[in-house]
């Protein structure tokens, strides 16, 4: 791992660091849908196993803060500080969205708003719309490549880059993602879209201020002169 070389961490622990937090994020979102859907799991308790799933943006940010929460718990124990921490996991992150949204693109799930566009995706696959309800012999907006495209121009942005100060580069990838993920919403057309905020912005867009926000902070300290 070159750009933890660079930041003087050890590439071992940042590995262990980055495996704590996808298994604790997995085995989190897991126990979530097993918490959430008792009944249906108290009769078919094989389930457990990953052979029925719910499509919940809650549950998927439930996962993730517990999964970011141990990652910051390990750094700490192992002295790691978390700003140059996550300034070196914030390519990764970019990169890993990039992927995810890809993934998403492929299987159907998180499909766009109906388009007239020449580049829009119509899907044909049964298992699609069993899965993810993503309406078949609809010309759709291909919005999870719109966002994984968003994510690799971040992640270029951020290889580029030199790095001065801690935060910066994670300050630059929360805000641009909360930026772009907040407008990509508005070409978000499948149900599992959950308003908030008095029906004025969906989950994900609120998480995506919440991420400008603290982006700008980070950037705000970035620019913030030491007292002398």
């Amino acid at each position: 791992m070159p750009r933890a070389r660079q930041a003087g961490l050890p590439a071992d622990k940042l590995w262990n660091l980055g495996l704590v937090a996808i298994l604790t994020a997995l085995s989190a979102a897991r126990l979530l849908v097993v918490a959430t859907n008792m009944r249906e799991f108290a009769r078919h308790p094989f389930w457990v196993l990953g052979l029925a799933t719910v499509d919940s943006g809650w549950i998927a940010v439930g996962g993730a803060a517990v999964g970011g929460a141990a990652a910051a718990l390990y750094a700490l124990a192992e002295g790691l500080p978390l700003l140059r921490v996550a300034d070196v996991a914030a390519p990764a992150a970019a990169l890993g969205f990039a992927i995810n949204r890809v993934g998403a693109f492929c299987a159907g799930l998180a499909w766009g708003t109906p388009t007239t566009l020449p580049w829009g995706v119509t899907y044909r696959s049964a298992v699609a719309w069993l899965w993810y309800r993503t309406p078949l012999g609809t010309r759709l907006q291909p919005v999870q490549l719109y966002d994984a495209a968003a994510s690799l121009a971040i992640l270029a942005l951020l290889m580029w880059m030199p790095r001065q100060r801690e935060g910066e580069t994670a300050g630059t990838w929360l805000f641009l993602y909360g930026v772009c993920r907040f407008f990509l919403e508005f070409l978000r057309g499948d149900a599992v879209r959950e308003p908030t905020l008095g029906s004025i912005f969906t989950l994900a867009q609120g998480l995506a201020v919440l991420a400008v926000i603290a982006g700008g902070a980070l950037w705000l300290r970035r620019e913030a002169k030491p007292a002398s």
